[in-house]
This record gives C-alpha cells, structure tokens and sequence, in this order.
C-alpha cells in the first residue's frame, strides 16, 4: 500500500512487540490477531525460558510439552515466513524471556515496538495470578536494554506504545502505531471474539480469563492499586525503567 515499507524478500512484514507481563501485551495479540492478513505467535520464547532457567512457573510441564524448547530454532522462526503465508507476522515477546545466551539477530527482520504500563499497576496485576513477584519477572530492565539496543541499531526511538493510552483511546492509538509501523490500518483491530484462541499459549488458562472474556480494549481503571511493600519496592525499582521508555511513547 502507499507510504508502507516494502515487505521482506519472502513477503512477509514481521512486528515483534516487546513488552513485560500484564501490559495488555495479550489484548494487543489479539488486535492484531482480528486481521485478515495477520498471523501471531504467542511468547515465543517462553518455553526456551522455562527450560534454560529452570523456573517453576505455573502449567511448566505443559508448556514444555506444547511449545518449541530450542531457543536456535525459536529465534530462526522469528525471523522466517509467517504461519499459513500471512502478509503480517505479529510476535508478542516477553522481554524477561529473553535470556543474554538467546539469539536477538532476528530483530533486524522485524519492526520492533514496545508496550509499556505503569509499574504500580503492572505489579498489582501481577500479585493476582502469582504471589511474590521478582523484579526480573517484570521485564522492566530487560525491555530498557532491548528498546536501547534497537534504537542505536535504527538511529532513532523504535515505537513505544502505552498501555494506559491504547486502553483509553484505542483507535486514535492503534492508527498511529500503525503508521509508526509502516502497515494500514484496519478497523478489525477494534475488536474481537471472546474466547481462547488456537493460537493462545499453553499457560492461556492461568493467565488469560480476562481476555477470554473480552471483545475489545477495556476502558482503564484509574483506580491507584493498593500494594504490598514488596509490590511498592518493586514498582518503585522498576519506575526510571517505565519512565526512560514513556519519553518515547506515541500519541
């Protein structure tokens, strides 16, 4: 289409979105997830994860059963063909997934953005599905390091899309990352199904009853999260984090 980059040799216009847990990462999947011309991958690296760290994550033994294990052959799918021959191939990452021995050279096939949310509210959804969270649960350093790393490989900001932002003003926000991408916009964005999808993760019943229910980006709760103190200590670590990558964030 006009004023859109040009797709890769093999046709395919890969978006991969960085971000950590509980950062409407799963409802944008499913914006994306509702084009027509749109395949997603959900967490691709999270079985190489769980698998290279060990960690007792809940629905592990399903997950490794499920999901692609070998963090080489993750990474060169990320940067290969789409699913079913998809003109867009939409990648949702984790960035606490994203161990310093895993390849990162498929970066350089997609268009890299990062989704962000405030930490307090990060934290209070994060105690919810799962108690005592660590700092590098959270993803906060990890997603600074790789929004750094893309910018110097760009020679500029890569696209920072705000959670709070996409939940109040959906559409004025998906037209503009949308255009920061390179790629139309299409009104299917807006909404959805509710429901599990084929494509959801093997760990999709622990975490995601919220979208399950879901039609389309929910008015936020502007609430202030009531935390414990040690949510406060880790929203308070992991705020200069939030605040580096929101200078950036879009309109």
């Amino acid at each position: 289409m006009p004023g859109e980059k040009m797709p890769d040799e093999d046709g395919t216009v890969r978006i991969a979105m960085w971000s950590g847990p509980r950062n409407l990462s799963t409802a944008m999947m499913r914006a994306f997830g509702a084009r027509a011309d749109c395949a997603v991958w959900d967490e691709p690296f999270y079985a190489p994860f769980l698998m290279a760290s060990g960690l007792d994550h809940p629905l592990r033994e399903a997950i490794l059963s499920r999901h692609e294990c070998d963090p080489a052959k993750v990474a060169a799918a990320c940067g290969g063909p789409a699913p079913g021959g998809a003109r867009l191939f939409y990648q949702k990452h984790m960035t606490h997934h994203m161990l310093p021995q895993f390849d990162l050279s498929f970066m350089a096939r997609a268009r890299n953005a990062f989704l962000i949310r405030e930490p307090a509210r990060v934290v209070a959804s994060y105690e919810v599905k799962r108690e005592d969270p660590t700092f590098e649960d959270l993803g906060f350093e990890r997603q600074q390091a790789l929004f750094l790393r893309e910018a110097d490989r760009l020679g500029r900001a890569p696209p920072v899309v705000d959670s709070l932002r996409i939940a109040t003003a959906p559409e004025a926000t998906l037209r503009a990352l949308c255009a920061a991408l390179d790629i139309a916009f299409d009104r299917a964005m807006l909404s959805w199904e509710p429901g599990p999808r084929p494509q959801d993760g093997a760990w999709g019943p622990h975490w995601y009853n919220a979208i399950y229910a879901s039609s389309g980006f929910a008015a936020p709760n502007l609430t202030p999260p009531n935390l414990s103190a040690h949510g406060r200590r880790l929203a308070e670590r992991a705020q200069p984090f939030y605040d580096s990558l929101a200078r950036h964030a879009i309109a």
